[in-house]
């Protein structure tokens, strides 16, 4: 990927200063290709990195960054809204002319009947009816997510564990090094998920983290219901078959992390 120079093209990348994009952008630096981080905020170029600002949700500054880009890494997400902040990106990466678009999604995105959910699914229609050639990598909760919610739990007097919830928390840097595989790649369309070796109930996580901490706290069974429980007892959210495994365990995360 070249300009007409014979320059390197850079790789934007969205989302390029979060948990996820702080380990990709050192990974594609180390493959020697150059970055450029689509930001709110301005900041001094260094090290191959460069920023431009722009705003997805609000469309401000993407032709700008998508300048002179073949490749597009979208690893930006919220809340809400990334339909709309992944059909802004599609408008202008058309325009640009890019010619792979790399999406970050989520297990489940197809199954789980609840709002952040659809949002991904409607990102991925936008990315996948562009016209563009696209991959998309859906990846399991990473096991930073696990540990904002075990942490944020025990804080309770009595921690809630839903009945039959399971998670596969998978490493996010074992997420990352495969981002930059497929981004390095050709477009492969939705390619196998990436989970985590092992399903753990949340009563499993919660009990780990405790057990760490040197903590004790009752625990309360509790039913998630309506439609959203119903999917998450039948392990709508779960890759059990067909998945790319992931090797660094939860607990081998939870250890590290708490050590540090």
């Amino acid at each position: 990927m070249t300009d007409t120079t014979g320059s390197p093209r850079p790789l934007l990348v969205t989302g390029g200063t979060g948990t996820l994009g702080s380990l990709v952008v050192p990974l594609l630096r180390e493959a020697g290709v150059p970055v450029r981080i689509l930001s709110r905020t301005p900041r001094p170029a260094a090290d191959g990195v460069t920023y431009v600002r722009g705003d997805l949700l609000r469309d401000e500054g993407l032709d700008a960054a998508l300048d002179g880009v073949e490749t597009v890494l979208h690893l930006a997400g919220g809340p809400k809204g990334d339909d709309v902040a992944a059909r802004h990106l599609v408008r202008a990466a058309k325009t640009a002319g890019v010619r792979h678009l790399v999406l970050i999604s989520v297990i489940g995105a197809d199954t789980v009947p609840l709002a952040w959910f659809r949002t991904k699914l409607d990102a991925e229609r936008a990315v996948s009816g562009s016209g563009l050639p696209w991959t998309t990598l859906r990846a399991a909760q990473f096991h930073e997510l696990a540990l904002t919610v075990a942490e944020k739990l025990a804080k309770l007097p009595v921690v809630p564990v839903p009945g039959g919830v399971r998670w596969q928390p998978v490493d996010s840097r074992e997420v990352a090094a495969r981002l930059v595989e497929l981004a390095l790649g050709k477009p492969a369309g939705l390619v196998p998920d990436l989970a985590g070796p092992t399903v753990h109930t949340l009563g499993e996580l919660s009990r780990d983290y405790l057990r760490a901490r040197g903590k004790r706290r009752l625990m309360m069974p509790v039913r998630m219901p309506g439609k959203a429980g119903r999917a998450y007892r039948a392990g709508e959210n779960l890759s059990l078959d067909g998945a790319v495994l992931g090797e660094r365990t939860w607990e081998a995360f939870l250890a590290e992390r708490l050590a540090s």
